[in-house]
């Protein structure tokens, strides 16, 4: 592979890695602070996550072997260039008549660029002013250039990249145009509030999917992090990580546990719901809004998601979870009310967490009074 693309590529990757991380907690704060969650919202924050990726990447890789070699090389013997605008002599110094084929006007024009998204990214999400985010871009410029002046926090005994002033002024000025641009980034669709955030909204296909992928991805990260945490402390304390033992432990850990806390016990918590009803701010409700008991709750549960999470565990379900997931899923996209085979079994719906319940406009009621 290119090396130049090696960055980006692992820019790409590792923002999807916190973007799955992520997803759950980005969700449930999506519907606390605007009512849902638009998609153009949440592609302009998966594309923060890569470009603060792409920010480390291209800045410090690729990491220089630490051999006797690199303290002896131009770079680590120059230190740093603390000389303003010197890239005007560096650009005299090519004989180019096209100034984009220029390698001193390429340099500087990537460095402007690469600060232009912090910038408009900052304001447009951050709501920032334009001195600030100006200033945030120098500070971020700064530190980039201060870990490379001293070999990533002095993990290299010296820089193998150049320290230059005039990087931290073109980046600063790429901060500067991403302010002003910014306001552009509002006509990317997928942003606008429909009504005020806290008030109730409709149960609708897309909001019960969506619980049901935060659910799925909430056991699955749960379990990769009890497993591989298990597995680690027992690798860092000298034991084998292929005994018997250890395997079990990590598949109870890495499987059953999250189901128990998540499908068993969490749904029985007040007033209901799964991790993913509750990120979208739905629970299970009556007829009449109120709240079912605890047996409905947990067996609204584990005939839903619980239940596929369930049979997905048992090595001898076979095909059997893929049947009960495409079950479920028929069942929320043919019930009118899109309160899925587990409601129609335990007679029950749901609505939205913010509609109050009927005890608690008694409860109300009783107060006024």
């Amino acid at each position: 592979m290119n090396a130049q693309l090696v960055p980006a590529v692992l820019a790409i990757g590792g923002g999807v890695v916190l973007a799955l991380a992520l997803f759950v907690p980005y969700v449930a704060a999506s519907y606390r602070r605007r009512g849902r969650v638009g998609w153009g919202h949440a592609l302009l924050a998966a594309a923060s996550l890569v470009y603060a990726l792409a920010l480390v990447t291209y800045t410090l890789l690729p990491l220089p072997a630490s051999d006797g070699d690199l303290c002896s090389s131009r770079i680590a013997r120059a230190g740093a260039q603390l000389h303003p605008f010197a890239f005007v002599d560096d650009i005299a110094t090519y004989d180019v008549a096209n100034p984009l084929r220029n390698p001193a006007v390429l340099q500087v024009l990537f460095n402007v660029a690469l600060f232009v998204p912090l910038g408009a990214l900052l304001r447009h999400l951050g709501r920032r002013s334009v001195l600030t985010v100006t200033l945030a871009g120098a500070a971020v410029s700064a530190l980039i250039e201060l870990t490379q002046l001293t070999g990533v926090w002095f993990l290299y005994p010296c820089p193998y990249r150049l320290f230059d002033v005039d990087d931290l002024l073109a980046n600063t000025v790429g901060a500067l145009l991403g302010g002003l641009v910014a306001p552009l980034l509002r006509f990317v669709p997928g942003q606008r509030l429909a009504g005020e955030p806290g008030a109730p909204r409709p149960v609708t296909i897309p909001r019960r999917l969506l619980g049901v992928v935060c659910d799925l991805l909430g056991a699955w990260l749960l379990g990769a992090l009890l497993a591989t945490g298990f597995v680690a402390v027992v690798l860092l304390a000298g034991g084998d990580g292929q005994e018997p033992w250890v395997s079990s432990t990590s598949t109870l850990l890495g499987t059953w546990v999250p189901f128990v806390l998540l499908f068993v016990l969490l749904p029985m918590v007040g007033r209901g719901g799964t991790l993913g009803q509750r990120t979208v701010l739905l629970r299970p409700a009556l007829r009449d809004g109120g709240v079912p008991g605890r047996g409905a709750l947990l067996a609204r549960s584990l005939l839903g998601v619980g239940g596929y999470v369930l049979l997905q565990g048992l090595e001898a379900s076979g095909g059997l979870a893929g049947l009960w997931g495409l079950a479920g899923l028929i069942g929320i996209l043919a019930t009118a009310d899109r309160r899925g085979i587990g409601g129609a079994l335990t007679s029950t719906t749901l609505i939205d967490r913010r509609a109050v319940a009927p005890a608690e406009h008694e409860d109300g009621d009783r107060v006024r009074r």
